[in-house]
């Protein structure tokens, strides 16, 4: 009788030794260990971002307008309006922040991912515009040339152009030929006589964001139209400076 009590409570210890060995597995380990978890303990997307409180892109209307500074930490800013460091001489935006249509801030996170693949990002200089600047830039400068008729308003008033460069990625600017806002032949995408680097930096900016759904104008090698905005209504979204 003893013999066989022996015998169960080896067997028993070995049966514990063995369950011991098998990894505790949490859903956030379990790809790495190969295991599979069960559909109903996996943490769906939640509708807002814990650590900023912002509502996920992918949830969110195309025509809503979201800061682009809240969906990634990849951009560089250089809003010149907000300065008097442009060519209407004046600050006409209270301060400088970039919105955009959330359809729009998806093809440029989009876009600005391929720019870092090859060791770029996209620096901007103008963004969404409300109707109401778009009033007090043409009454500084009334004149189509430069800045579009509010009384038609602008693809900037629709949240679907921007106005941008190229950087590294430590934040120095490619050669682009020309300043921001250069009106002039210079600034045409159709102008050549330039050197080789700045011609193949224009190529590089142009060619990736018409890749990704943007179209450029043929006067402005720095600005670039969001295609599915094109039909959008002119907007006087405004937003809080803090």
């Amino acid at each position: 009788m003893k013999k066989i009590l022996v015998v169960v409570m080896f067997i028993g210890l070995l049966s514990c030794k063995q369950k011991s060995k098998t990894p505790q597995v949490s859903n956030e380990n379990a790809s790495e260990v190969g295991v599979e978890v069960a559909k109903d303990t996996i943490v769906e997307e939640t509708t807002t971002i814990p650590e900023k409180n912002i509502t996920p892109l992918a949830s969110i209307s195309d025509t809503t307008f979201v800061r682009l500074a809240d969906y990634s930490d990849d951009f560089v800013y250089e809003m010149k309006y907000a300065t008097e460091d442009n060519f209407l001489k004046a600050q006409v935006y209270d301060c400088g922040e970039c919105y955009v249509r959330a359809v729009t801030a998806r093809g440029l996170l989009k876009a600005n991912q391929a720019f870092m693949e090859k060791g770029y990002r996209i620096k901007f200089f103008d963004c969404y515009r409300p109707h109401d600047v778009q009033k007090k830039m043409w009454k500084i400068v009334p004149n189509a040339t430069y800045v579009a008729n509010p009384a038609k308003g602008s693809i900037h008033n629709k949240g679907g152009a921007v106005d941008i460069t190229l950087t590294t990625l430590e934040g120095k600017e490619l050669e682009m030929g020309t300043p921001f806002d250069f009106f002039g032949r210079k600034a045409r995408h159709a102008y050549t006589d330039l050197p080789k680097e700045v011609l193949d930096n224009r190529k590089l900016l142009k060619t990736t964001m018409e890749s990704f759904g943007f179209g450029a104008i043929t006067s402005e090698w720095w600005h670039y139209n969001y295609k599915p905005t094109l039909n959008y209504k002119v907007a006087n979204f405004t937003w809080d400076c803090n």
